[in-house]
Formats: structure tokens, C-alpha cells, sequence
């Protein structure tokens, strides 16, 4: 790949707008790689199980 082609295929990827669905991948995926790394323990289902429960939570009507 010439330097040239590697400078266009950055610049255009700068522009790419992720997608809801790939931000929330990626941020699992860093609350997992994190979270194992300290605790052998953790597993993906885990990280899955939790981010599902913060999201029904902050979905829910508040109780003011």
C-alpha cells in the first residue's frame, strides 16, 4: 500500500460516524477487557447481563 492510498483511507475513515449499535459494542467490550483483567472472574455475560440492567434503569420514567 503506498503511503498515499494509507493517507486517503484515513482520512475517509475519519469521517465514518459510528453506529449506536457499534458504540455499544466496543463499550462492552472495554468495560470486559478492563473489568478481567483485574478479576479473572468477570465474564462477557456478565458485562452483558449488567449493561442491560443499567439501560432498562435508565429507561425507566423517573419517581419524582
Amino acid at each position: 500500500m503506498t503511503e498515499q492510498a494509507l493517507k486517503t483511507l484515513l482520512e475517509a475513515a475519519k469521517k465514518i460516524e459510528p453506529t449506536t449499535e457499534q458504540k455499544e459494542s466496543q463499550r462492552r467490550s472495554f468495560a470486559f477487557g478492563n473489568t478481567a483483567f483485574e478479576n479473572s472472574l468477570i465474564t462477557r455475560e456478565m458485562i452483558d447481563r449488567q449493561a442491560e440492567e443499567l439501560a432498562r434503569v435508565a429507561n425507566e420514567p423517573s419517581k419524582q
